[in-house]
């Protein structure tokens, strides 16, 4: 039983985010049931029945005949959805990964909770698209919040003029990590950025390509103001 409520709650959650798409090209629009069985891959019978289930939860708006949009608490949770969609393609882009991107963060979204959801936020910035170039929703108050609260984390590439990092992870081939590591760039090491350059403070500096910018994680030692 806890799997099947489980596979239901990811059936609501697909739904959810898929009318989160259509309100992201008009936010004030109807979603006609047919537009969004097709989008789904379900019989408009199906995707009939769900709507009037998620409605009756105060989740979706309604209309018979005319279409259907999400409410307030429906949006905030399909947004949620979305967000952990793309950061999960984010995560997916930086390993790499060389399978069904889509898919898999498909699957990957429903096992993000928040505190996995922080930590995936914390890789990129607020104004941050996900590989495909589509914009990562804003993170829900409560994820915002513990954001604020926390220590900032970023890729190098993402790293400010004039700001440190304690690097924290290196996601590269380990042949390439210990490459970098010849000259400073590792676990711990203290770096800041110049263009293309890592500059290992006690140490020396490398050039590092956007890719493996991308691959290397930090931990920012700048106080957030």
């Amino acid at each position: 039983m806890p799997n099947m409520v489980g596979h239901f709650q990811e059936f609501e959650d697909e739904y959810l985010e898929t009318m989160y798409e259509f309100h992201e090209r008009e936010p004030l629009g109807l979603v006609r049931t047919g537009d969004l069985a097709s989008r789904l891959g379900v019989s408009p019978a199906s995707a009939t029945e769900m709507v009037q289930r998620l409605a009756a939860r105060g989740l979706l708006e309604y209309l018979p005949y005319k279409g259907t949009r999400l409410t307030l608490e429906g949006l905030e949770h399909g947004r949620k959805m979305k967000r952990r969609h793309r950061l999960a393609e984010v995560l997916l882009d930086v390993l790499p990964f060389d399978g069904d991107a889509h898919e898999t963060a498909c699957r990957l979204e429903h096992a993000i909770d928040d505190d996995m959801e922080v930590a995936l936020s914390r890789l990129v910035s607020m104004d941050a698209l996900d590989p495909s170039g589509k914009p990562i929703p804003p993170p829900t108050d409560d994820i915002a919040q513990r954001l604020e609260e926390g220590s900032r984390y970023v890729t190098a590439s993402l790293l400010n003029k004039d700001e440190k990092g304690s690097i924290s992870a290196i996601l590269l081939p380990h042949d390439i990590q210990v490459e970098l590591a010849q000259v400073g760039v590792d676990i711990g090491a203290i770096v800041s950025k110049d263009q293309q350059r890592l500059i290992v403070h006690g140490g020396g500096s490398v050039m590092v390509s956007d890719e493996w910018m991308k691959a290397i994680f930090l931990k920012s030692l700048n106080k957030i103001a």
